[in-house]
């Protein structure tokens, strides 16, 4: 609960096999041109439907979303019902009683929550959480294997004992977490399987700024998310000399990311025993790409030769437009303008010159 709510709503799902559903919560009290109750859904780390109490709507953020709402009026009601009845009330009581438990003036203060369940594809495995913050710092939490609440801080318990005290209440969190919210998962999943849950192969290229750079494998237009790019040699990952980049989005909802493989130290009859390897969840078949010089791309254009026959021409004419001044000067000085001594001259002097 220490991550801003803003920065919670955009975090990915890491596991290849887990999906998840989040619910984030947020009441505020004496925060300028801030609502005072505002809460998002969000699946896979995609937000898919958000209100507030400034704008009085449930915005669905995914087509898909807004198909369900417009076929099956009960979800919009039920999200209606929760972000502009039930939790703005029970948000707003709960912050009083905590500002005169702290003895708190009315300066800003915030409450957050986020409950969560996920769902494991593979296993059907289901967990959940509940997690409360108070003005940026944990409060309190719900351990779900004791179904009790648990405090970090001594601030926390008198409502750890009274929400432990609350059976209707624990029992009403178990069955959210564990029946409810992972039926939901289940059916935004089967909705999303066009969008959230489509698979997308990324195109994969190596590339290197200068000979001496590193080589960069690079893998964009993927999706989802949850992918692996590794370096290996002779068949084995290897962690040495590579740095791995972030994945990051693209502008058109895809995915980025790299791995970088030091190539200063590796002998060139050596690169054919390399290749970076790109995993996507969900597909069977890896993209592998071999390290070869003749497939690295590359904007680094190599500096023209030193142009070394033009040099010496350019300095040999010059050397002989000085000893022709040089001469005509001698000339002028002694003799009486025959041209045809100072040619006999001039061409003396040139012939010493090059037999010295």
């Amino acid at each position: 609960m220490k991550v801003l709510f803003l920065l919670l709503l955009f975090c990915h799902v890491s596991s290849s096999v887990k999906h998840s559903l989040k619910y984030f919560l947020i009441g505020s009290d004496g925060v300028p041109n801030f609502p005072e109750f505002m809460a998002a859904a969000v699946v896979d780390g995609h937000l898919v439907a958000y209100c507030d109490s400034n704008r009085k709507t449930v915005d669905p953020k995914q087509e898909w979303m807004k198909t369900l709402f417009e076929n099956d009026p009960q979800v919009l009601e039920w999200y209606r019902r929760e972000c502009f009845q039930i939790l703005p009330n029970l948000f707003k009581t709960t912050m009083s009683s905590l500002k005169q438990r702290f003895n708190q003036s009315e300066d800003v203060h915030v409450l957050q929550n986020m409950d969560c369940c996920e769902w494991d594809d593979e296993t059907r495995e289901v967990n959940g959480f509940s997690q409360y913050g108070y003005d940026g710092e944990d409060f309190i939490s719900l351990d779900l294997k004791t179904l009790t609440w648990i405090a970090p801080k001594p601030q926390a318990v008198t409502t750890k004992l009274r929400w432990n005290a609350d059976e209707a209440r624990l029992k009403f969190n178990e069955i959210f977490l564990t029946e409810l919210c992972p039926e939901r998962l289940r059916r935004y999943l089967n909705l999303s399987k066009s969008s959230l849950q489509r698979t997308e192969r990324p195109s994969v290229s190596l590339l290197q700024k200068t000979p001496s750079s590193p080589v960069s494998c690079h893998a964009s237009g993927f999706y989802p998310d949850r992918a692996t790019l590794i370096w290996r040699k002779d068949g084995e990952e290897i962690h040495e000399d590579v740095e791995l980049g972030e994945i990051l989005p693209n502008h058109d909802g895809t995915f980025q990311t790299s791995a970088d493989l030091n190539v200063s130290s590796v002998p060139p009859e050596d690169w054919r025993r390399y290749d970076c390897v790109f995993h996507l969840s969900g597909v069977e078949d890896d993209i592998v790409t071999k390290l070869d010089k003749a497939a690295i791309r590359t904007n680094w254009v190599s500096p023209p030769e030193f142009p070394v026959v033009a040099v010496v021409a350019v300095v040999i004419g010059l050397l002989l437009l000085i000893l022709f001044i040089t001469g005509l000067f001698m000339w002028r000085r002694n003799n009486n303008g025959d041209f045809r001594l100072f040619t006999s001259n001039f061409i003396n002097i040139i012939r010493q010159k090059f037999n010295s």
